[in-house]
């Protein structure tokens, strides 16, 4: 039968004619009314067939707050039943709610195209409020993410609870919805200096400040306060006199005002602790646990109810939980032992790079994988570090630091700013790492690898946040692929190892960042140039002329040439295909000198094995290429080409790369390198 699809026109009868001997006994010929509209079963297929992908669902854009981020869309891909994260669907939600109930539609309407996640998480499933469902609603949320689903009903009962998932599904609202929901359900103590009946711990200023956003987008009914350091302590004395139902806040804070008799803690009834490994990890152990010592009672059935959140969950931290929780106690992983532990939305790079170089590849980086216009972070190990970035005259984007040295209301005024857009890459140190829910960042670059693979997980998760995809690159130099490999193992990942971008990468990239910028000129400006357009295209030719405006456009009139094995600035990397497997490395240079004579020797640098040993890449000065162009013609055993992305390589030993073998000495057994004295490897290929 037809496939599914816009109607023939009546003009048009062949085709169905044509189709008619194959119907004929088994099935009736479809007729068109006098209007020449379809029957309604080829509607339903039209239907059918646009679900199935003609045509793709409108696609809105997700809201920018804090956990409050727009549900991936409905796909063909099933969530697993182990529940991974809501990071493991890709795209922004459909046009129609996830979250109401569907009416009675017909087969193939969207209704049927719900995935398993989306009807898991359907409000309808939990005990909230209309007011919290408008909330949500308001804030683009149309279901709950698995990592919320899974922890609703422990939390909302009152159970002890330890969850751990995947950074970017969620897990702030994991605890704020159920929370905020039981706190509403009951008549409210409106008293003034109420003391708060839930205390959120977490341990940077940043999360808490966002945590309690969060808090805040989802209750009209409850006060929700904030303290931190760094700011007056005033403010905070009247949000306690006036009375606080939720507080957020970090440990030496509260600490603080609880050894001025100012917060009391007897009432708690709810205590979270959110990134638990790394609030105690920190150094916060000692803290937290006077200030719990204030609201718990030993050995009293009384005790709050303790909820424990993060991304990783070291043995440690369960016995230290165990000194506040129930005996019995509720366990949600969504990660698992073997699977992976980073964001599955998330393309994981690794460019071997200098530190020395590091500033002017940066700008490159950006230029092509986040472009002008998208969200950067950078991290460093050392605030000097973030600060010299920040201000190298090498980096073509606008940029700021963030890290402890700097006052928190500024700390404040420069994430608004990365926020807002005011500028585009923010370079900091782990003070940014954790928990922060910054929207739509494009791009992650780390500076070095990690020797602790959590921070990794933790700062890769900035972005591909809430089933957006997102791009984290790791820069590492040669000494370090043992911590890269290290990363790999414990983080359940595998790094895709690239060159630095080619000068054609970054042009592309540039013109297509100058021609966003004239899409924005607007028409009335346009006229005020007309004149100069006219002489520039009589002078210089029309595409001349509009590539000159393009490269200054985009800065982009002068692109250094970089090696894509290593960075250094001035080289290309070559590629050296063989029709064969080699053995060893000096097959190659014999190849090359036949061609290109002895004097490649001092040329050529960097060698490396292809994947399987049937080529070889290396570098050479930028300004030898012509020469060994020109004097090179490829045969059928070797071709040579310029790269134009960095290969699958060979692992090999550290020392195999440094030049070509030299051969008359002796080694173990009159050998050497495995061969007689005199004889070059690779005799035996030939």
């Amino acid at each position: 039968m037809p496939a599914a699809g816009p109607a023939a026109s009546p003009a048009e009868p062949q085709a169905p004619a044509a189709a008619e001997p194959l119907r004929r006994g088994r099935r009736r010929k479809p007729k068109e009314d006098a209007k020449g509209k379809k029957p309604k079963r080829r509607e339903k297929l039209k239907r059918r067939g646009k679900a199935e992908g003609e045509q793709s669902a409108p696609e809105e854009s997700g809201p920018g707050d804090g956990g409050l981020l727009q549900p991936p869309s409905a796909k063909k891909a099933k969530k697993s039943a182990e529940g991974n994260g809501a990071a493991e669907q890709n795209g922004s939600a459909p046009a129609s709610g996830h979250g109401e109930a569907p009416a009675a539609e017909e087969p193939g309407s969207d209704a049927e195209e719900l995935t398993e996640e989306a009807r898991e998480g359907a409000f309808s499933n939990f005990p909230l409020s209309p007011s919290t469902i408008n909330l949500l609603k308001a804030r683009g949320v149309k279901y709950l993410f698995p990592v919320q689903v899974k922890t609703f009903q422990p939390i909302y009962d009152g159970k002890d609870l330890i969850a751990q998932a995947r950074t970017g599904t969620g897990k702030t609202f994991s605890f704020a919805i159920p929370l905020t929901e039981k706190l509403q359900s009951v008549s409210q103590d409106e008293k003034r200096g109420r003391s708060p009946k839930v205390l959120v711990l977490v341990p940077t200023r940043e999360l808490a400040i966002q945590v309690a956003k969060d808090f805040k987008n989802l209750t009209r009914k409850l006060s929700v306060a904030c303290f931190y350091g760094g700011t007056p302590y005033k403010a905070q004395f009247d949000l306690l006199k006036n009375g606080i139902d939720i507080l957020v806040g970090t440990p030496g804070r509260i600490k603080d005002h609880i050894q001025n008799s100012k917060l009391d803690l007897s009432n708690v009834k709810h205590v979270v602790l959110d990134e638990v490994d790394h609030m105690l990890d920190m150094g916060f152990a000692e803290q937290v646990e006077e200030i719990l010592g204030f609201a718990y009672k030993k050995g009293s059935e009384n005790s709050p109810q303790t909820l424990l959140f993060s991304a990783t969950c070291p043995r440690w931290v369960y016995d230290v939980a165990k000194k506040y929780m129930k005996g019995e106690y509720e366990q949600v992983d969504l990660i698992g032992k073997k699977t992976q532990r980073t964001a599955t939305t998330v393309e994981h790079l690794a460019i071997q790079c200098r530190s020395s170089q590091r500033a002017e590849v940066l700008g490159d980086i950006i230029q092509v994988y986040s472009g002008s216009h998208g969200r950067t972070i950078v991290f460093c190990e050392t605030k000097k570090e973030a600060n010299e970035l920040a201000l190298n005259s090498a980096l073509k984007q606008e940029a700021q630091s963030l890290h402890g040295d700097i006052p928190q209301k500024q700390r404040e005024v420069t994430l608004k700013g990365f926020r807002n857009g005011v500028f585009e890459v923010l370079i900091a140190t782990n003070v940014a790492a954790r928990g922060l829910d910054i929207p739509e960042v494009d791009l992650v670059i780390q500076c070095s690898p990690p020797k602790d693979v959590d921070s990794y997980i933790h700062r890769s998760g900035r972005t591909g946040r809430a089933g957006r995809t997102g791009i984290c690159i790791c820069f590492y130099q040669r000494k370090e692929e043992d911590l890269l490999k290290q990363v790999e193992q414990k983080a359940g990942i595998t790094f895709r190892r690239i060159g630095v971008p080619s000068a054609t990468d970054i042009i592309k990239a540039s013109s297509d960042d100058a021609k966003k910028c004239l899409d924005a000129v607007p028409p009335s400006a346009i006229d005020y140039f007309r004149q100069s357009a006219r002489e520039l295209i009589e002078e210089k030719g029309a595409v001349d002329a509009l590539a000159a405006a393009l490269a200054h456009i985009s800065g982009a009139s002068s692109i250094q040439q970089r090696s894509l094995l290593n960075s250094t600035a001035g080289f290309v990397t070559m590629v050296l295909q063989c029709s064969i497997e080699m053995r060893s490395m000096s097959y190659a240079w014999r190849g090359l000198k036949e061609q290109l004579g002895e004097e490649i020797d001092g040329k050529i640098s960097a060698m490396r094995f292809l994947k399987g040993k049937t080529g070889v890449c290396f570098d050479i000065p930028v300004d030898e290429l012509s020469h060994i162009q020109e004097q090179w013609r490829d045969t059928r055993r070797w071709q040579l080409a310029v790269a134009k992305e960095l290969p699958e390589l060979e692992e090999q030993p550290q020392d195999a790369s440094r030049g070509p073998p030299r051969f008359g000495g002796f080694k173990k057994n009159g050998r050497f390198g495995g061969w007689k004295q005199g004889r070059p490897p690779g005799r035996a290929l030939e």
